[in-house]
């Protein structure tokens, strides 16, 4: 079973999130063939059906129902797997830019944070999630929000011009992380913090895992582990990396892809950097 190039994943993962926007929710994945056994490959990346947000999956993930009342309707897809808000410390007055913002979840949690004095730039790389968030945006008034089209491996943000970076279960899906986390170096003022939710790897994952497009799509396939973010991180020019896996994540991941064992493999952990001054 060979490994699939970086547009093949990229191309997968952008449908799949294509169809969430459309569909207005998330819905479970289907393994692009069973784990762990034979049998004819059924569509890569086929959802098992739209389901919508669950306030009880959301508080699992982090959010309270504050929260969940503080954000337009229509932008909690119940995607994600923590809550980067809860960690980032944002402060009034700054630039927070949210990698792969989707419909505005945690970009609009963002903005309740830094105030109307900050701003808060989403990115994301499917037209349809960008035009879902602008439409969210513009109908809760919120024009210290921002989205724009673009691919986390090369921002569209100068310079030197975040105070924060979030991103929720996200960098799994990139073919080239090591690029994502150069490009977060790159953005991020000096001192500024890198606040995450993602994925890692707890154990190897199998080949069938690993090349099944359904399965990367759906945050479990890319998952790296501890140490390799670390190095990843490190190689970066952060520093101060702190990971930090949830065990108690395992009971949600179950049901991201039943019949897969997703969460034999992988678990939800916060993921903290910060750009030095010097």
């Amino acid at each position: 079973m060979s490994e699939h190039d970086s547009d093949t994943i990229r191309t997968a993962v952008r449908e799949r999130y294509a169809a969430i926007a459309e569909a207005g929710s998330s819905g479970c994945c289907a393994p692009a063939r069973p784990v762990g056994g034979a049998g004819p490959a059924a569509e890569a990346g086929g959802c098992c059906g739209p389901t919508q947000p669950d306030p009880g999956r959301s508080a699992r993930m982090g959010y309270t129902a504050d929260d969940l009342a503080a954000v337009p309707e229509g932008a909690n897809l119940g995607l994600g797997c923590g809550n980067p808000r809860a960690f980032a410390a944002m402060r009034p007055g700054e630039t927070v830019v949210d990698l792969g913002s989707g419909a505005g979840f945690d970009a609009f949690l963002a903005a309740e944070a830094v105030g109307p004095e900050g701003r808060v730039i989403g990115v994301d790389m499917t037209p349809a999630m960008i035009e879902k968030a602008r439409a969210n945006a513009r109908r809760a008034g919120r024009p210290q929000v921002e989205f724009r089209l673009g691919e986390i491996e090369a921002l569209p943000v100068a310079d030197a011009s975040a105070d924060v970076i979030i991103s929720n279960c996200v960098i799994n899906l990139s073919p080239d992380k090591a690029r994502v986390f150069a490009e977060a170096f790159r953005v991020l003022k000096p001192g500024g913090r890198l606040a995450v939710s993602d994925v890692v790897a707890t154990a190897e994952l199998p080949p069938e895992v690993r090349t099944d497009l359904g399965l990367r799509s759906c945050c479990v396939g890319g998952a790296a582990t501890i140490p390799e973010l670390e190095a990843l991180l490190a190689g970066a020019g952060f520093a101060d990396v702190r990971i930090a896996p949830k065990d108690e994540s395992r009971a949600f991941i179950r049901e991201w892809a039943p019949g897969a064992r997703a969460e034999d493999y992988v678990v939800s952990a916060t993921i903290e950097a910060v750009k030095p001054r010097a």
